[in-house]
């Protein structure tokens, strides 16, 4: 009997030690659940890929404002807005007179419009630059040496030389090359009352 109770005894004192340990593993067991829970910045509590000054802040209004068009046009110009419009500046007929011959319909390209003669014509091309194009090749006949003969009472600017003539005018620069094979000196009063027309454009 008395070893039966010391075996009863014994149960009871583990069970005890078992039951006032429960409160302590459950503190330990919530205190890990905490340690894995996201954090107020983690994926349940980071800021939205639009909120302000998050990474998606980059809307509208903080894009490049100043982003290039496809056609520069270096101002705005009148003549009901052709300033932007190379092909506008010089129409399909004016390019055919300057070259005196047939040209097909132009075509515009980042700030160049190009009219190109049929297979079937004569070699013959007219090209204007409108806005920072025109400016470009003005510079880079500069840069070359070439000799540009000044043009007086067309706009703020302009300059002859062999097959192309610069003009500026209310602060856009405009550059006309004219392709033929023949004596460009032919070519020098076309082209200098072509630049008056545009000029008048601008």
């Amino acid at each position: 009997m008395v070893h039966t109770r010391g075996r009863t005894g014994s149960g009871d004192r583990r069970r005890r030690r078992a039951l006032a340990g429960v409160p302590v593993a459950a503190l330990l067991l919530l205190a890990l659940q905490g340690c894995q829970e996201p954090a107020a910045g983690d994926a349940g509590g980071k800021p939205s890929a639009t909120a302000p000054g998050g990474a998606g802040a980059e809307g509208p209004s903080a894009a490049s404002p100043g982003r290039p068009s496809a056609s520069p046009t270096g101002g705005t110009g009148g003549a009901g807005g052709t300033a932007g419009d190379p092909c506008a500046l010089v129409t399909r007929a004016e390019a055919e007179r300057l070259a005196g011959t047939a040209l097909g319909p132009g075509r515009d390209l980042e700030g160049t419009c190009t009219y190109v003669a049929p297979a079937s014509g004569p070699t013959a091309q007219v090209e204007v630059f409108a806005g920072e194009p025109g400016k470009n090749y003005y510079d880079a006949e500069r840069g070359l040496g070439h000799e540009l003969q000044p043009l007086e009472g067309i706009g703020d600017e302009a300059w002859l030389e062999d097959g192309s003539v610069f003009l500026r005018a209310s602060g856009q620069w405009v550059a006309i090359r004219l392709v033929r094979n023949e004596e460009p000196s032919r070519f020098d009063r076309p082209l200098e009352e072509l630049a008056r027309t545009v000029a008048g454009r601008l």
